[in-house]
C-alpha cells in the first residue's frame, strides 16, 4: 500500500499504470450498465486458420458473445472472427446470470500483419547500477549465460532460438581474452552463424565529446574481430544518449557498418517532438555530407521506454502479459505514432502528435529485467516460441540487431526518408558537470595527435601506446558519468556515486598524464633524431648553426598545425646545457636574424623539486605546417630584458589589436581590430565581453531524475544570477614577446577568479585564460562566460567529423538551445570574418542563456553575435556528478581577418590552442627548416602522421561542404592526389591509401 501511495503521489514511472494506460488507450468503452464497464479492442492478431481477434474486457466476469461468430466468458477474453478485408459490423452481447447486461455494435477492421524482431541485449552502463568493475564483470558473466542459453535452444524453431546482441563490444573483447579456447571458438561459431552479434561501438559514447580521430580509433576492433575470429561487425547500437555527431556516419561506414539502432532515453529533460522530432520517420536513412549513409532505427520517444520497449509490453514477464499488451502496442503505433501519452515517463509537456507508423515490421528491444545492465533471459525466446505456435501474425522473431535491418533494407530501402546532418544531443549539457576532467581529456586529445606525429617522424612506432591512451580518453567520454544516485558514497549498487566518480575522473587524469608522457617522449625522440650529425661534421661543432663561434644549443620549433603560421613558442633551456649566468640570444637559423625572447628563471631556492633552468618565450615567424624551424641559442652581450610593468590603464595592444579592460565592470570593454578599423565587441550587449555569469536555480538537489518532474516555461526557476565583481589588475606586463593583463575578481560560486589576457607581437590572435577555484555545492548551478561580438549571427562551427551552421541540415528533433562544438565558431560578413575558439569547454549557447529545464525557455533577449560559453554546470540529478569543485582552467582565442572563409579562420584560431608550437632541444645543427607533410587545399587539414601496418600514413580531414581534390606531399615520396568527400576524412599511405 505504501509503495502504491508513493507512486501515485510522485508520478514516478509505474509499469502497472503504464500498461493500464495502454489498455485504455487502445480500447473503446461500448457498454456501461449495472455499475460495470465493457471495452472492446480490435487487434492485429491472426490465427493460423485465418481468423482475427477482438479483445473484450469487463470490470466483472461476463459471457461475451459476438452474435453468430464466437463467445467466451471472463473479464478479459479474445473472440475470433473470420479475417476481414473491409470493415464488418457485428453485435456484441454481454451476459451474466441474470441475462443480457447490454449489447453494442462492434466494427471489425482490417489489421496489419506485423513482423516483430525481438532484439535481446543488455544496455551497458559502465557504472550507474554498480561500480564500474563490478558492472563489467557482470557483463562477462552474461556472455557465459548467452552461450548456455543458445545451446539450450539450439533445437527450437529458428524464429524462437535464443539470440543475443552484444550492445557494446567492450565486454565481448574482454570476454574473448579471458575465456578458454574452446569457449572462444563456440562464441565465434555462434557469431558466424548469426546467433550472437557483436555490435561496433565499444561502449555507449557521448560522441560529441570525442575527437574525430578518437571516434575512428574506437572502431578499430571491428577489423580485429573479423581477422581473429572470422565474423563481421554489421551494425551498431547507440543507447541512452539522445543524439550523435554527424561524424559517426562516416566513422561507422569506414568500418563497414551500415546499420544503427538508436534507443534514446530522454530522461524527462528533452523535448525533441517540439523541435521537429515528430517528422523524424523511422526507420530512416541518415546521410552525412560525404554521401555516406546509415540505416537507422530509433525508439518511440519521447513517450516510450527507449531500450526497454519490449519489457514494457511484457516480453520479459510472461506469454500471457505479452499476449495482452504487444497487440495493443502495435495497434497504437498504427493509429497515432506515439503509443503512450504525455507524462507517462517523465516531464509533463504538451501532447505529441505524430503520424502513425507506416511499416508492418518492428524492431523491439528487450532486456532480461526492467533495469540497466540486466542479464540475458530465456523468457523472450520462450514467449516467441509459444506465440508463433499460437498466432500466425504478428510473427515474432528472436533476432540479432542486424536481422531487422537486412529485412527492411531488402523490402523498403528506397521508400525510406533521408535525413541529413548532426543529431544534436540533448544530454550534452551533462558534459559541463565534470569540467575539470573534461578539460584534461580535451587537452589529451590534442596532445595525442602531436605525440603520434613526432614519434612517427622520429622513426618510432608508438601506435600501441597511442591507441591505449585514446582508449582511456574514450572511456571517460563513455556516457555513464555517475551512479544512479551520484551524491551517495556507498560501496556498491546505485548509491556508489563517490566510488564511481573517483574512478571515472581518475581515468581522465590518467589519460592526460599518458598523453603528456607520450608528448614528453616524442619530443625527446624527435630531438634525438634531429641531433644525429650530418656526414662530415663532428657532434657539437655547430657546423649548421651559421653563427660565428657556434651555437650553445638549438631549439627545433615544430608546428603541428597544417598551415604555416607565426606564433609563440615556449621552450625550456636546462642550466646544465647553458648556465643561467650566460647571456643568450635566439637566432632564426633560416634568416640569421635575432628573435626577441623573454626568460623566466626556475630558481633552485624557489623550486628545488623542479628542473632548474630558464623558460623561454619567443614568437617565431612562418613556421611551416607539419615542419619545424630551428632557433639557435647563441652567446649574447647582455641578459634578456626584464619585463616592464607599465601603467596601461587596463589597455594592451600589438600590431593587430588594442584591448581595453573595464576594471569597474569586470570585463573587456573593447577589442579593436587595427587592420580592419573595426570594434569587435558589442558594447550594448546584456553581458560584457569575457564576463563571468553565475546562475543558480530554485530546484532542489539529491532527487533522482528530478528534471523529469520539473517544467520551466519561464524564468521562475532562475533563483539567482550574479556576475563577477571587484576586479583588480594584479599584473600588467610588457615583454619582448608581447603584453599581458592579469585580473582577479570575486564571484559567487568560486573562491577566486583570475582572467589572463594576452597579445603576442606578430600574432593576429587574442588569447584569454580563465582560472577559477570552484566551490563544491549540491545546489543546482551553472557558470557562463559571455563573448558578445559586434557581428551578425554565427555562420559556422566545428563538429566532430563535420561543420555545422544555421543553414546546415540537422536531424529533426535535435537540441536547439545549446551546441556541443569541438573548438571554433565563425562569424562571417562581407567586410570581416571573426572566429572564436575554445579548448576545454565545448558547450555553447548562441545569443541568449536558456533555462536548463524543458522546454528550455530563454532568459535574455536574443543577441545574434553573442556566444555564451557554458563552462560548467550542476543541473543533473542522476548519471552525472552531483557537484564539482577545485581549480579549473578554461582557454579561449579570438581572431579576425578580412576576406577569409569562416571555417578556415576558425581552424586557424583553434590551432593556437589545440596545436601549440613544440620546442625540441637539439644539441647539433639539423637543417634550418624542414617540412614533413603538406596539403595544397586550404579546406583540408592534416590531423596527424602515424603508422598503419608499419607504414607511415598522413591523415586528412576536410572542412569543405563539397567534395575536393587535394595533393599531399611528403618528402621522398611522389605527391599523392586524393579525393575527399564533403567534410570527409582520408588516409594517404598504409592500408587505406
Amino acid at each position: 500500500m505504501t509503495s502504491r501511495l508513493l507512486q501515485r503521489s510522485l508520478g514516478s514511472p509505474d509499469y502497472d499504470g503504464i500498461r493500464q494506460a495502454l489498455r485504455n488507450d487502445t480500447s473503446t468503452p461500448v457498454i456501461s450498465a449495472r455499475g460495470l464497464e465493457v471495452r472492446v479492442a480490435v487487434l492485429p492478431l491472426f490465427t493460423h486458420d485465418g481468423r482475427q481477434a477482438v479483445r473484450v474486457s469487463s470490470t466483472q466476469p461476463l459471457t461475451h458473445v459476438l452474435v453468430g461468430v464466437d463467445s467466451a466468458s471472463g473479464t478479459d477474453v479474445t473472440l475470433l472472427v473470420p479475417e476481414v478485408d473491409a470493415p464488418r459490423t457485428l453485435t456484441l452481447e454481454c451476459r451474466d446470470d441474470a441475462g443480457v447486461v447490454g449489447s453494442a455494435q462492434v466494427t471489425v477492421t482490417p489489421q496489419r500483419k506485423w513482423s516483430v524482431f525481438v532484439v535481446h541485449h543488455s544496455h551497458l552502463d559502465i557504472g550507474y547500477t554498480d561500480p564500474q568493475g563490478t558492472v563489467l564483470r557482470h557483463h562477462l558473466d552474461y556472455l557465459d549465460a548467452a552461450l548456455r542459453l543458445a545451446e539450450e535452444t539450439a533445437s527450437w524453431p529458428d524464429d524462437a532460438k535464443f539470440r543475443w546482441t552484444v550492445e557494446s563490444s567492450m565486454p565481448a573483447l574482454k570476454w574473448l581474452d579471458a575465456r578458454p579456447a574452446e569457449q572462444v571458438e563456440s562464441f565465434a561459431a555462434l557469431a558466424r552463424a548469426g546467433v550472437i552479434e557483436v555490435t561496433a561501438l565499444p561502449f555507449q559514447l557521448h560522441t560529441e565529446a570525442c575527437s574525430t580521430e578518437e571516434l575512428y580509433r574506437q572502431l578499430r576492433f571491428t577489423g580485429q574481430l573479423k581477422d581473429r575470429y572470422g565474423f563481421a561487425t554489421r551494425s551498431a547500437m547507440h543507447t541512452d544518449v539522445p543524439g550523435a555527431v554527424v561524424g559517426l556516419v562516416d566513422a561507422l561506414n569506414a568500418s563497414g557498418v551500415r546499420y544503427l539502432a538508436a534507443a534514446h532515453n530522454w530522461a524527462g529533460r528533452s523535448v525533441p517532438y517540439l523541435h521537429g522530432g515528430d517528422k523524424l520517420t523511422r526507420p530512416f536513412r541518415w546521410r552525412a555530407p560525404s554521401g555516406n549513409e546509415l540505416l537507422v532505427w530509433f525508439t518511440d520517444t519521447p513517450h516510450g521506454m527507449a531500450y526497454m520497449e519490449g519489457n514494457t509490453v511484457g516480453l520479459t514477464d510472461s506469454y500471457e502479459l505479452a499476449d495482452d499488451l504487444l497487440p495493443r502496442y502495435l495497434s497504437a503505433l498504427a493509429t497515432r505514432g506515439y503509443p503512450y501519452g504525455p507524462g507517462t515517463f517523465g516531464w509533463q509537456g504538451p501532447d505529441a502528435p505524430r503520424e502513425p507508423y507506416e511499416l508492418d515490421v518492428l524492431h523491439l528491444r528487450v532486456q532480461g529485467a526492467h533495469a540497466d545492465n540486466a542479464g540475458p533471459s530465456i523468457v523472450p525466446a520462450s514467449i516467441a516460441r509459444k506465440w508463433n505456435e499460437t498466432w500466425a501474425w504478428p510473427r515474432l522473431r528472436s533476432a540479432v540487431n542486424s536481422d531487422f535491418f537486412e529485412h527492411v533494407e531488402e523490402r523498403y530501402h528506397d521508400r525510406l526518408a533521408v535525413h541529413e546532418g548532426d543529431w544534436t544531443d540533448w544530454w550534452a549539457d551533462g558534459l559541463g558537470s565534470g569540467a575539470r576532467p573534461l578539460g584534461y581529456v580535451r587537452r589529451a586529445q590534442s596532445a595525442l595527435r602531436v605525440a603520434e606525429t613526432l614519434h612517427t617522424i622520429a622513426g618510432t612506432d608508438a601506435t600501441a601506446q597511442i591507441d591505449e591512451a585514446y582508449d582511456k580518453v574514450a572511456l571517460f567520454n563513455e556516457h555513464t558519468w555517475g551512479a544512479a544516485n551520484p551524491w551517495e558514497d556507498a560501496e556498491e549498487a546505485g548509491d556508489s556515486g563517490g566510488l564511481q566518480w573517483t574512478r571515472k575522473s581518475s581515468g581522465a587524469y590518467q589519460a592526460q598524464d599518458d598523453a603528456s608522457d607520450l608528448m614528453h617522449a616524442a619530443t625527446r625522440r624527435f630531438a634525438a633524431a634531429l641531433s644525429e650529425p650530418e656526414p662530415g661534421t663532428q657532434p657539437g661543432s655547430g657546423a649548421e648553426a651559421g653563427v660565428e663561434g657556434g651555437a650553445l644549443a638549438g631549439q627545433a620549433v615544430f608546428n603541428p598545425g597544417t598551415r604555416a603560421r607565426t606564433d609563440v613558442v615556449r621552450a625550456f633551456l636546462p642550466r646544465d646545457v647553458v648556465a643561467m649566468d650566460v647571456p643568450i640570444a635566439l637566432v632564426d637559423a633560416r634568416t640569421g636574424e635575432t628573435v626577441p625572447h623573454h626568460e623566466e628563471i626556475v630558481d633552485p631556492d624557489d623550486w628545488p623539486t623542479r628542473p632548474i633552468g630558464r623558460h623561454i618565450q619567443a614568437v617565431v615567424a612562418d613556421v611551416p605546417g607539419y615542419g619545424y624551424a630551428r632557433l639557435d641559442v647563441v652567446p649574447a652581450r647582455s641578459q634578456a630584458p626584464e619585463p616592464v610593468e607599465p601603467d596601461t590603464g587596463g589597455v594592451i595592444e600589438n600590431e593587430f589589436y588594442r584591448v581595453a579592460y573595464d576594471v569597474r565592470e569586470g570585463y573587456i570593454s573593447s577589442i579593436f581590430d587595427k587592420s580592419a578599423g573595426r570594434e569587435l565587441v558589442n558594447g550594448d550587449a546584456a553581458a560584457g565581453f569575457g564576463q563571468y555569469v553565475y546562475d543558480r536555480y530554485a530546484t532542489a538537489p539529491h532527487f533522482n531524475h528530478l528534471s523529469g518532474h520539473v517544467g520551466a516555461h519561464d524564468r521562475t526557476l532562475l533563483g539567482d544570477r550574479a556576475v563577477a565583481r571587484n576586479a583588480t589588475i594584479v599584473k600588467a606586463q610588457r615583454t619582448a614577446v608581447g603584453e599581458k593583463l592579469v585580473v582577479e575578481l570575486q564571484g559567487k560560486g568560486v573562491d577566486w577568479l583570475r582572467t589572463t589576457i594576452e597579445l603576442h607581437r606578430g600574432v593576429p590572435r587574442l588569447d584569454l585564460t580563465y582560472q577559477l577555484a570552484k566551490q563544491g555545492t549540491p545546489a543546482k548551478e551553472a557558470v557562463f562566460l559571455a563573448f558578445p561580438f559586434a557581428t551578425g549571427p554565427a555562420t559556422g562551427w566545428e563538429l566532430t567529423g563535420g561543420v555545422g551552421g544555421p543553414d546546415v541540415p540537422r536531424l529533426p528533433g535535435s537540441a536547439e538551445y545549446m551546441l556541443p562544438i569541438r573548438h571554433w565558431i565563425a562569424f562571417e560578413d562581407p567586410e570581416l570574418t571573426v572566429a572564436w575558439a575554445t579548448l576545454e569547454a565545448p558547450l555553447v549557447q548562441l545569443g541568449t542563456i536558456h533555462m536548463p529545464y524543458a522546454p528550455f525557455p530563454p532568459t535574455l533577449d536574443q543577441e545574434d553575435g553573442t556566444v555564451y560559453s557554458w563552462a560548467l554546470n550542476n543541473i543533473w540529478d542522476t548519471n552525472f556528478p552531483a557537484q564539482q569543485q577545485g581549480e579549473t582552467t578554461f582557454r579561449y582565442a579570438v581572431t579576425s581577418a578580412a576576406g577569409v572563409k569562416g571555417s578556415r579562420l576558425g581552424a586557424a584560431a583553434a590551432s593556437g590552442l589545440t596545436e601549440p608550437f613544440v620546442a625540441a632541444l637539439v644539441t647539433d645543427g639539423p637543417p634550418a627548416s624542414e617540412t614533413y607533410a603538406s596539403v595544397d587545399h586550404p579546406d583540408v587539414l592534416i590531423t596527424s602522421i602515424g603508422r598503419v601496418d608499419g607504414e607511415q600514413v598522413v591523415r586528412l580531414q576536410s572542412l569543405a561542404a563539397e567534395p575536393v581534390t587535394a595533393t599531399v606531399t611528403v618528402p621522398g615520396r611522389e605527391p599523392v592526389e586524393v579525393r575527399l568527400p564533403a567534410c570527409g576524412v582520408a588516409v594517404v599511405g598504409g592500408k587505406r591509401a
